[in-house]
């Protein structure tokens, strides 16, 4: 911990170089003082030294040259030039009065998008406030889908993932989510759960995806894109909000935000306040997909069963076949019942949020420009489904996060943050039907009861049906008379469904020995009964392994610091930060048993300069950063772009960036049954493992020799990428945002299965043995392209036309690695949608304001989504339309939404495993007041 506090101390020092010349003013409306959002501002003496207002209304000049002119222009406002002779050393508030006149031309200009954003030389995707209000989505998180290059996967109704660039997952380890700059990462799983922790949408700002690699300004796991979300300031968002949303599946959503200042002897803002309080509950889509499992034994015809995608316990059993098929007739392959997900997970999702936050000005003077003191506490809790490599019911979870922060917007901050989680209730539905299962008899006990019954109760009567006999064939053996017993097989598929359906009901139901239960039949109150013995033991309860809750209450604490400053030569940015984990499930999750605690810690460093040159028509930056994890090496992560600006509106980049992204936890330090196999983590590798395919041949042939090999340690995975892009407006009113990307992967991170046992010396048969999953790296270096573009049409004042194209492909040089973690990511997808806002319509005498609406369409290609061999399979090409109409009712400021996603209801599988995802039509009230 001591290099923690060398490193704050040092953050804390460096924070003393001069500061850069700039304006900062606030634009505001001259009779409501509501903040204006995107206005365009423009230095008179210099057009390409402009910007636009942001969500608080607050824009920067920067390098000003006094005296300073400035042109202010905001749709349906009077254009303003507004003179500065010398610095006024604080902060300008500037009113704009509202004109009948709309500035139609100067809006498609801007667009909302400033010179300072389109020269940005990585891949950003953003949604302002404005956008965040228009979404057609249930929810502004989902919206975040119908961005440019945007994956989103929906494995519940309260799991929502987000990701770009490939290799999509259900646990998105290799995607960075900050609000407010903290991580909004679980500490067990190293993983941020979508927004069920998050933030509320009343509370929401502005969020900025950047797809990508990432780690130089943003730390280790900011591997494939940040998505990094903004709250509303107390000072600039003052007054009550609140909201009331329902809709389809049971949804109830209520929320409210109140937010308040309190000014000092002077007049000027001194301490502000904000409250959120959030909460939702819905009946969360079921996963029903009864398809067999991919590449498994057994079809979905068979009649003795097979493994189905969301049956936990009918897995394929090598012990579960015959190939005897006179002493046992019309036995081929068969399975256990196994138990629905359905029968064994809360659906009733239910989510809870609440924040608070304390906000201090040490210079009120300076108004905007004051440095500020934050402290703020937030708190989730809920109930979903989270898909990993099985599914698991996440039960009444509790996340805590607390920050103490001092900053100065575009300047510095030092932040320190600690994240506290409580798995509460959770479970593992895959291992509770196994647990259900063994409970009932074990599969030994099974296949004894099953054979013995087909053979002294079946045989018989399938010999009278016509079965056909063994006949002599001219070299002395005996056989099927070719094609007869195929053809009974063909007539006899009903009688077979039933006679295994009765052989099954037999065995699972015998009870002879002490230790033999009848077979647990869902929604019985015996079957409750055991369900919640299992789920209310953890996995070593008592020494014993039955139970399948999780304990859960791991934690990381954190400091961050970061400096800006100028000199006549660059701008330069200089960081660090430093994390220190302590994971605890006693036992339940990794190997912290048996007094053995864990803890482990990261820190790095960072910095960076940008430098114009040839009249400021080129941008070159360039940064550097190195981090050091306590298990592994030092690893440099540099990055550098360059941005040329040939004319006005017309920016073209270029960069390289680096990533990389440590094991988590899980990679290093898990040890978690699941059933067939124990998932280990791998941080000082393995010795004189055998391989699966081995072990299967000397099962076969014991005679064959079984093959044994080594696992390296797990080390950090990384990855290089090159991109090229243009930003430009054409004809004045289309904007294009178009790039390419090809990326480079090393020491990519996935899972070796191997086989550890002992041998008899005499009957070499196989005993004790255990079926382990290593976290493992490839040695293969795995390359990725992609292209996407994004255009915006602008037209008659109110409307916009928008649409986007990606194209993302894995490119395969090598033979199949199983440790290569699956690409996930469909070839081609696109979003088309309009919208329009502010509109009128005259009926008659009277007519109706503030109307706006947006529809959305999306298609994407189908594709293979691997998760677990479980949640293996095709996903097909889809097609949804989102859509929503609001109408703002200002006399009693509240606007009422109506809306819907997935329009036409086309229920589909977003991952394989998961839950077909249908409609979700809502009807919403937000309320809005804001104080003056």
């Amino acid at each position: 911990m001591n290099k923690f506090f060398l490193l704050t101390l040092f953050l804390i020092t460096f924070m003393c170089a001069n500061g850069q010349s700039r304006f900062a003013g606030r634009l505001v409306d001259k009779a409501s003082k509501q903040a204006l959002i995107g206005a365009t501002i423009i230095d008179i003496s210099d057009p390409l030294n402009n910007t636009i207002s942001d969500e608080s209304g607050i824009f920067y000049i920067n390098n000003a040259k006094f005296p300073l002119q400035l042109r202010i222009s905001y749709i349906g406002y009077a254009e303003l030039v507004y003179d500065i002779a010398a610095n006024p050393g604080i902060p300008q508030v500037i009113n704009l009065e509202e004109s009948g006149q709309l500035l139609e031309g100067i809006v498609i200009k801007g667009q909302r998008v400033s010179d300072k954003q389109k020269a940005d030389p990585r891949s950003v995707e953003s949604m302002d406030l404005a956008a965040i209000k228009e979404t057609p989505s249930i929810s502004f998180y989902s919206g975040l889908g119908n961005l440019k290059g945007v994956d989103l996967t929906t494995a519940s109704l309260g799991f929502t993932i987000i990701n770009t660039r490939g290799f999509n997952s259900t646990s998105p380890v290799r995607s960075l989510q900050l609000i407010d700059g903290v991580d909004n990462q679980a500490p067990g799983l190293n993983f941020s759960l979508g927004n069920f922790l998050g933030v509320s949408e009343l509370d929401i700002l502005k969020v900025d995806l950047i797809a990508g690699a990432n780690s130089t300004l943003y730390g280790p796991n900011a591997f494939n894109g940040v998505i990094n979300m903004e709250t509303k300031s107390p000072f600039y968002h003052k007054g009550l909000s609140a909201s009331i949303k329902v809709g389809e599946r049971n949804l109830g959503e209520f929320a409210f935000r109140y937010a308040d200042v309190i000014k000092n002897k002077s007049g000027k803002d001194f301490f502000g306040y904000k409250i959120n309080f959030f909460h939702l509950r819905a009946n969360d889509w079921e996963a029903d997909n009864y398809d067999a499992v991919f590449e498994s034994r057994d079809k979905s015809t068979n009649p003795g069963g097979y493994d189905a995608v969301n049956i936990y316990g009918d897995e394929d059993d090598n012990r579960f076949k015959n190939s005897n098929l006179n002493g046992y007739k019309g036995l081929t392959t068969w399975s256990r019942k196994g138990y629905k997900e359905v029968d064994l997970v809360d659906y009733n999702t239910r989510n809870t949020k609440a924040n608070i936050a304390l906000h201090f000005k040490t210079s009120p003077k300076k108004d905007i420009e004051s440095p500020e003191l934050i402290l703020s506490s937030s708190f989730g809790s809920g109930t979903t489904v989270y898909q990993g490599d099985n599914r698991f019911s996440l039960k009444d979870i509790l996340f805590f996060q607390n920050k103490l922060e001092f900053r100065k917007k575009d300047k510095f901050f030092i932040r320190a943050y600690a994240t506290h989680e409580d798995a509460g209730n959770s479970y593992d539905p895959y291992f509770t039907a196994l647990q259900l299962q063994e409970s009932n008899k074990t599969s030994e006990k099974f296949y004894s009861n099953f054979i013995k019954y087909w053979q002294t109760n079946l045989n018989k009567r399938i010999t009278e049906t016509g079965y056909p006999k063994l006949v002599a064939m001219p070299d002395g053996s005996y056989q099927f008379e070719a094609g007869k017993l195929e053809q009974w097989f063909g007539t006899h598929q009903d009688s077979l469904n039933s006679w295994y359906s009765e052989a099954k009901n037999y065995a699972d139901g015998l009870v002879i020995l002490p230790d033999e239960n009848g077979f647990y039949e869902p929604g019985t109150e015996r079957f409750n009964k055991k369900f919640n013995e299992i789920t209310s033991a953890t996995s070593n309860s008592k020494g014993e392994k039955l139970g399948s809750r999780f304990f859960d209450k791991s934690a990381l604490y954190h400091v961050q610091g970061e400096y800006k400053f100028n000199d006549n030569f660059a701008y330069y940015t200089v960081g660090g930060n430093g994390r220190y984990y302590t994971p605890n499930s006693n036992g339940t999750i990794f190997y912290d048993t048996a007094g053995i605690k864990i803890t482990t810690y990261e820190y790095g460093v960072y910095g960076g300069l940008e430098k114009k040159l040839f009249k400021d028509k080129f941008t070159f930056n360039a940064a550097v950063r190195a981090d050091k994890n306590k298990n592994f090496d030092l690893l440099i992560s540099p990055a550098a772009s360059v941005v040329w600006n040939p004319s006005p509106n017309n920016y073209f980049r270029f960069s390289f960036s680096s990533a990389i992204r440590n094991p988590t936890l899980t990679d290093q330090y898990l040890n978690l049954n699941v059933g067939p196999a124990t998932l280990v983590g791998n941080l000082y590798g393995a010795d004189s493992v055998i391989t699966v395919e081995s072990f299967i041949d000397h099962l076969t042939d014991l005679s064959n020799k079984v093959e044994y090999f080594n696992i390296d340690p797990i080390k950090p995975e990384k990855v290089k990428s090159f991109e090229l892009g243009a930003r430009t407006t054409l004809f004045e009113k289309i904007y294009v945002d178009a790039g390419y990307f090809y990326s480079i992967y090393n020491d990519f991170i996935g899972y070796n299965i191997g086989i550890k046992s002992e041998f008899d010396p005499v009957t070499s048969l196989p005993n004790f043995v255990n079926v382990y999953r290593y976290a493992a790296n490839s040695t293969n270096t795995v390359t990725t392209q992609g292209f996407n573009i994004g255009l915006n049409y602008y037209f008659a004042t109110y409307y916009m036309v928008a649409a986007n194209y990606s194209w993302n492909k894995l490119n395969k040089t090598f033979a199949e690695d199983p440790i290569i973690p699956a690409f996930n990511t469909p070839e081609h997808k696109y979003n088309v949608s309009i919208s329009a806002r502010n509109l009128e319509i005259n009926l008659g005498r009277k007519s109706l304001k503030n109307i706006g609406f947006n529809v959305t369409y999306k298609w994407l290609q189908g594709f293979i989504f691997e998760g677990s061999p479980q949640f293996t399979g095709f996903i097909n090409s889809y097609a949804l339309m989102d859509g929503q109409i609001s109408l703002g009712l200002d006399k009693i400021n509240s606007v009422v939404k109506i809306g819907a996603s997935n329009l036409l209801n086309n229920k589909v599988y977003q991952t394989y495993g998961g839950p077909r995802v249908g409609r979700m039509a809502y009807i919403s009230v937000v309320y809005n007041f804001v104080k003056k």
